[in-house]
């Protein structure tokens, strides 16, 4: 997808029901953040009236005790016939939950997005609502960085980049060049017209990539286009632990920056709550 097909928003809110929403979750062993975060929808929205879908990616740990606890939830627990790689398994188990929406939109949340306050999604509703040729609308950033931050990392990807575009030119062996900018938006908090992906039969599972992404290359060219909304704008009513749930399944040690982060992000959710 190419950045001129993403249009930056700052949506403005409107009064308005969240009667065409579902929610969206896959959890996958991440039974401290899920219950965090699903506490906190709980909190922001009436459940009752905005069908909320978790998906069990096969835990076979306390994940399905509590999940199982909550009456609210639709839970559907999924079992794979055998094993899967990449990306697949999300994708699959997202699908799952899509056949079950029967609402116009879908906001697919990761079990470490904490929401605390639901203006944001009645952006993205608002945003969505205006012009029936976006898609979705998210942010094409995982965290909130400083301005330092932000040039820092996109002149390090830069180099990067263009040295291995250089060793591809030289015919040397080297890793395959990646776009030092974002262009897609990330899954962790994106809401999408579902109406839209079940028209023209697509999935989040069609290929082994990032669940979404190949439906952000495939719309634009059925005429459809997506929405960012800025990071100072989005991370004012969530929170988002880049990479958490990863580092928690595959165990990372206690001084890894991901665990730390993880572990900082869970500390601040409970002492709000105190």
């Amino acid at each position: 997808m190419q950045p001129s097909q993403l249009k930056n928003v700052s949506p403005q809110t409107s009064p308005q029901s969240f009667s065409d929403l579902s929610i969206v979750l896959v959890n996958y062993k991440t039974v401290e953040v899920t219950s965090i975060t699903l506490a906190l929808i709980e909190e922001a929205i009436d459940v009752s009236q905005v069908p909320v879908y978790v998906v069990d990616n096969n835990s076979n740990d306390a994940s399905l005790v509590h999940l199982r606890s909550l009456d609210w939830i639709h839970l559907i627990e999924r079992r794979p016939e055998g094993p899967e790689v990449g990306y697949m398994a999300h994708g699959r188990a997202l699908d799952l939950a899509l056949a079950e929406v029967k609402t116009k939109y879908v906001l697919l949340l990761h079990t470490d997005t904490f929401i605390y306050d639901a203006t944001i999604i009645q952006m993205m509703l608002d945003a969505l609502n205006a012009d029936n040729k976006i898609a979705a609308i998210g942010c094409l950033e995982q965290v909130q960085r400083t301005r330092l931050e932000t040039v820092w990392r996109v002149s390090i990807r830069a180099c990067k980049y263009y040295l291995r575009r250089i060793k591809v030119a030289l015919g040397m062996k080297t890793r395959e060049p990646r776009l030092f900018y974002e262009v897609y938006l990330k899954s962790f908090c994106t809401l999408w017209n579902a109406d839209i992906i079940k028209q023209h039969g697509l999935s989040f599972a069609m290929v082994d990539r990032i669940p979404g992404y190949e439906m952000q290359d495939r719309l634009p060219e059925l005429g459809y286009r997506f929405s960012a909304i800025h990071p100072r704008k989005i991370f004012q009513y969530l929170d988002h632990i880049e990479a958490g749930t990863v580092a928690m399944v595959n165990k990372y040690g206690k001084e890894h920056k991901r665990i730390r982060n993880y572990q900082a992000m869970v500390d601040k959710i409970h002492a709000r709550k105190k």
